[in-house]
Parts: C-alpha cells; sequence; structure tokens
C-alpha cells in the first residue's frame, strides 16, 4: 500500500547540513584537544603539596658563621642545629654548636652535641676536647678531665684541648675539688696552650683564669685584654676583664667592663652583682643598691643575691633595710613576691653572713633572734678571732640597749669586707 504524504514516507525530503553548526563543533572540538594536551598536563594535582627548594648544609653553616662573628649565639646555634637535620654526618656541626652552647652556658646541650659527634668518630680530638671542657664547666670534673686528656693522647699538637684543660683544672680548684698538684697543671696547661697556637683566643682565655687563680691581676688583665680583642662579643671574658681591673683597684675601666658583660648578657645576675660591689668599694651605696637589686630581680630565688644586698645595705649602716634580704640569705622564706628562697647554711663561707644578719638585728632592738645567731657563730667557729668578735659585737650591742651587761666571749671586731 502506498502512503501518500504520510510522515512515514521512505522518499522523505533531506534537510541541508548549517554550515555555521559545523563550525562551533568544530571550535569545541578543538578546545577540548588544547585543554586535554595542554592546560591539564601543566595543571598540578589537587591535595598534594607544592615543593619547596631544599637549603643546602653549608648555607646553614655559612649563616651560622655569620651570626657567631656578630656574638649572636643563639642564632647561630639554631643554624647549626639546621645544618645538622640537613646532612647529619657532618661532625663540625655538632662540634661548632657544642663550642657555642659552652660560651651560652647550656653545658647539658653542648654533651650532648659533643656526643653525637663522638658516635660519628669515637677518636675525634677536638670532638673529646669540647665534651671535656663542657662536662668541666658543669661540674663533672672526673669524667671532664679523663676525656680531655683523652683527646690530648689523640692529638697532642690540640691547642684548644690544653687550653680547655687548663680552665677546667683551675675552676676544680677554684671549687675545692682540686689537689696538691691541680693548680701546677692548671698552669702547665695554659702555657702550652700559648706555645701550641699564640693566636688563639682560648689559650689567653685560660691563661687569664690561670693567672687570677694565682692572684697575678695585673698579668691576667693582660692576658684577659689580648682575648677580648680577639673575640669581643664574650659576656664572661669581660666579667673576668673587669674583676682583674677590679683587683687592681681600677674601679672605672672594671665598672666599664662590668656594663659590657651585662649588654651581652642582660639575664645574668653576675655582672649586676660585680658592678654592686665595686660601687660598694667606691661608697656609692645608691648605685651598689641598684645593681644588687637588679640582680635579685634577675634571680629572686637565691640566697647568695640576698646576702649581696644586704651587705650593702648593712655596709651602710642601713640597719632596718639590710636585716630583711640577710634573713632571706640566712634563714630562707617567702620574697614580697612570693618566690620561695633556701637560706643558706651556716659555714666559714657565710659566717660574715651571719654576723651582719645578727649585729643588724642588734641594732634594730630584735635581741631574741639576735642572740641566737651569736651563741650559733661562737658554737660553729670557737677558735675563730674574727668570728668571736662578732659574736661579741651583738652581745655588746644587745647589752647596751638592754643597760645591762653581758660576758663576752672574747675581743670585739667587725666583719670584713665583702
Amino acid at each position: 500500500m502506498y502512503l501518500s504524504g504520510s510522515k512515514w514516507s521512505m522518499n522523505r525530503r533531506r534537510r541541508r547540513a548549517n554550515p555555521f553548526r559545523l563550525v562551533v563543533l568544530v571550535l569545541l572540538v578543538g578546545a577540548a584537544l588544547y585543554v586535554n594536551q595542554v592546560v591539564v598536563p601543566a595543571t598540578p594535582p589537587l591535595f598534594i603539596p607544592t615543593p619547596t627548594p631544599t637549603r643546602s648544609p653549608d648555607s646553614f653553616i655559612s649563616e651560622a658563621l655569620s651570626f657567631a662573628a656578630e656574638g649572636k649565639y643563639r642564632q647561630a646555634i639554631e643554624a647549626y642545629q639546621k645544618a645538622i637535620q640537613a646532612d647529619p654526618r657532618n661532625i663540625n656541626s655538632y662540634i661548632e654548636a657544642a663550642r657555642l652552647q659552652v660560651f651560652s652556658g647550656n653545658y647539658d646541650g653542648a654533651v650532648e652535641n659533643a656526643e653525637n659527634a663522638l658516635l660519628l668518630n669515637p677518636n675525634h680530638s677536638l670532638a673529646l676536647a669540647v665534651r671535656g671542657w663542657a662536662l668541666g664547666l658543669r661540674g663533672d670534673y672526673q669524667l671532664a678531665l679523663a676525656s680531655l686528656n683523652s683527646a690530648i693522647e689523640k692529638d697532642p699538637g690540640n691547642a684548644l684541648a690544653y687550653a680547655y684543660l687548663a680552665e677546667v683544672l683551675a675552676r676544680q680548684h677554684l671549687d675545692g675539688k682540686g689537689d696538691l698538684t691541680t693548680v701546677e697543671k692548671a698552669t702547665s696547661a695554659s702555657r702550652k696552650a700559648l706555645e701550641l697556637n699564640p693566636n688563639l683566643m682560648e689559650a689567653y682565655r685560660a691563661r687569664g683564669l690561670v693567672l687570677e687563680m694565682t692572684g697575678n691581676s695585673a698579668e691576667a688583665v693582660a692576658a684577659f685584654q689580648q682575648a677580648v680583642s680577639m673575640n669581643d662579643n664574650l659576656a664572661d671574658l669581660h666579667l673576668a676583664l673587669g674583676r682583674n681591673y677590679k683587683a687592681q683597684d681600677d674601679y672605672v675601666n672594671a665598672i666599664d667592663q662590668f656594663n659590657r658583660a651585662i649588654a651581652l648578657s642582660p639575664e645574668d645576675p653576675e655582672p649586676y652583682v660585680e658592678t654592686a660591689l665595686t660601687y660598694l668599694r667606691t661608697g656609692e651605696y645608691a648605685k651598689a643598691v641598684q645593681y644588687a637589686q637588679q640582680a635579685v630581680q634577675l634571680k629572686p630565688n637565691d640566697p647568695l643575691l640576698y646576702g649581696y644586698l644586704g651587705t650593702i645595705y648593712f655596709r651602710q649602716q642601713d640597719y632596718p633595710n639590710a636585716v630583711k634580704p640577710l634573713r632571706l640569705a640566712t634563714r630562707g622564706g617567702l620574697t614580697d613576691e612570693g618566690v620561695q628562697v633556701q637560706g643558706l647554711p651556716l659555714d666559714d663561707t657565710t659566717m660574715y653572713m651571719y654576723a651582719r644578719f645578727g649585729i643588724s638585728l642588734a641594732y634594730t632592738a630584735q635581741c631574741g633572734e639576735a642572740l641566737q645567731i651569736s651563741q650559733a657563730l661562737i658554737q660553729a667557729f670557737p677558735a675563730d678571732e674574727t668570728n668571736l668578735g662578732n659574736a661579741n659585737e651583738i652581745i655588746k650591742i644587745c647589752s647596751e640597749q638592754a643597760g645591762g651587761q653581758t660576758t663576752p666571749a672574747q675581743t670585739s671586731q667587725a666583719t670584713p669586707a665583702p
């Protein structure tokens, strides 16, 4: 059957293609190809971190050297630690970090870095020397001397090892833990260090400490001046130079050096104390009190610092103000800020502090406690003339205030200057 005009007709006429639609289609296909071939490969995948340039270990070491040259030891140590992380096989980074940590007073950290260096090379002379130096300044004298002597055995020409040995021996002697040969050994080691390397700052530093220990303050000044000329950024060098100027009664230069130490290490109470005691010698009590108070503020739990402050008040006969810090120094207790202070025991190094406390109590009519101090002094040191004189002074003052008479133990004698 023929279906005329039906939509089912097989002879239906075809529609002409639209040229515009063909152009659009070609453009879309081209764009898709461009995106697939050019854009997609250049686009980083999602959620993958962008890589950052990795710094070389040498760049950290260069940075550390720059910081150290400027006296910025904290930043220099941090840079060395980064160098170690970047290259943990570089033994020199451990050693240099340890040396700077000793100069910064971080002896535990210095020991750790030196021992890490020794894990890489147990026979490394310089690593052994730095380890011994750090141990010695930490007070571990036997371990320190063993490490230092081992360093010298490994390398007899190691000038630094001799310098460190001299310093540790000097500190051992000053700490009362040496023997009859300690001073001689320290002197010999300091000379050997200079003989091996006359351009080594640490050699002059060690020589100065030995000379100071033996009472040769004029020669010590020259040694420390040489050390400072080689490295002006070490607070303890200025502190040592100042101490020896003070021993020479050169108070102007002493105070100048102490102030330089304060500028380099403002959180260390020691240069404040030295400055305070220097002003005490010159009779500038207000300045002495100011610096002693600053020292106390930096370390408010240290009884010795209260002893210095109390002594300054005592020397200017300001007994009411002397009582409180001297009580904290000897008896201990809570400060006004609530800090607990542990008092110093009565021994041959603190008996003068106890005597000043007792005399100050007596002058402020606190004789009950003052006489207890007097009796404690007499019982502890019955053969010490100066001590007995101080004890009798307390009894005498209290007796005069009471209008009576008390039998003294022996003749009276004032406490010596600090």
